[in-house]
């Protein structure tokens, strides 16, 4: 075996792994678990917060036109003595967060 025809089987072998590591990666989803600590380390930096949720299952989304499979939760936290309840909707294939709603005072218990 001449040290050209190694090189080259080594290269295509990096090169391939490489391709295959990047197309795994596109298609992997971010665990709900790290999505929820996430969006808790964004709430925690305007205070403590009380309580957080994660629908473990990804579920379709559209925002403008644009599909996406995502994660849904929600957050508690206690603003000067009041209970605020937010929901949130992140993406499942990167964890950004897509939408962050406050929920109403009359659906609070």
């Amino acid at each position: 075996m001449n040290w050209k025809s190694f090189l080259i089987g080594v290269s295509v072998g990096i090169v391939g792994g490489y391709a295959a590591k990047q197309i795994i990666s596109q298609k992997t989803k971010v665990s709900p678990e790290k999505v929820l600590e996430h969006v808790k380390a964004q709430f925690k930096q305007n205070g403590p917060i009380n309580g957080s949720w994660i629908h473990m299952k990804v579920e379709p989304y559209e925002q403008h036109q644009v599909q996406y499979q995502v994660y849904k939760g929600g957050i508690s936290k206690n603003n000067d003595g009041n209970n605020e309840q937010y929901e949130f909707i992140a993406d499942a294939l990167t964890g950004t967060i897509l939408d962050i709603r406050k929920l109403s005072e009359n659906l609070v218990s």
